[in-house]
């Protein structure tokens, strides 16, 4: 098994959007007001160009099996970006790629120079929230920023 991770490429737009908008619909949370309706999410390496964002590709065996990224959300405070489209094929979790992500995407925090990293999630992605809660996130009572996304209801936070 092989496995890379790498930033993302102009290619890479139309997989992405299918994994993201394929996961949500798995997990019922394919509603209004979430990133499967968002138009970002068909152009991710366009959105991905924004300073101070980065977006991180999981292929396994070649092919392109999901990702996530570090985005600086409107209304967020300067020192704080957003884990955004964190998803995964089915086939391609539980084998320490999602934790992988995350890493990747904390590191490039850090080194952008954030001090906080927030989420937004909802309550049908109950494995993500599993695994953002063993990575030291912590829920918040409302949203942070203006991301949009009056779909999600839980919201996390973690210091780096």
């Amino acid at each position: 098994m092989s496995i890379l991770i790498r930033s993302i490429r102009q290619n890479d737009n139309p997989v992405l959007s299918k994994i993201v908008k394929g996961t949500l619909k798995e997990f019922g949370a394919n509603h209004p007001g979430t990133v499967y309706y968002d138009p970002t999410t068909d152009a991710l390496f366009e959105l991905f160009q924004k300073e101070g964002s980065g977006y991180f590709v999981a292929e396994l065996d070649g092919e392109v099996v999901g990702g996530a990224g570090i985005f600086p959300t409107d209304g967020l405070p300067d020192d704080t970006c957003e884990l955004v489209k964190m998803y995964l094929l089915p086939h391609a979790r539980g084998i320490g790629l999602g934790k992988t992500l995350i890493e990747k995407s904390i590191d490039f925090a850090k080194t952008t120079g954030y001090k906080r990293v927030y989420l937004e999630s909802m309550p049908e992605l109950q494995q993500a929230l599993k695994v953002y809660h063993k990575f030291g996130f912590e829920y918040l009572k409302g949203p942070m920023g203006n991301s949009g996304h009056t779909g999600c209801s839980l919201w996390m936070v973690k210091t780096v």
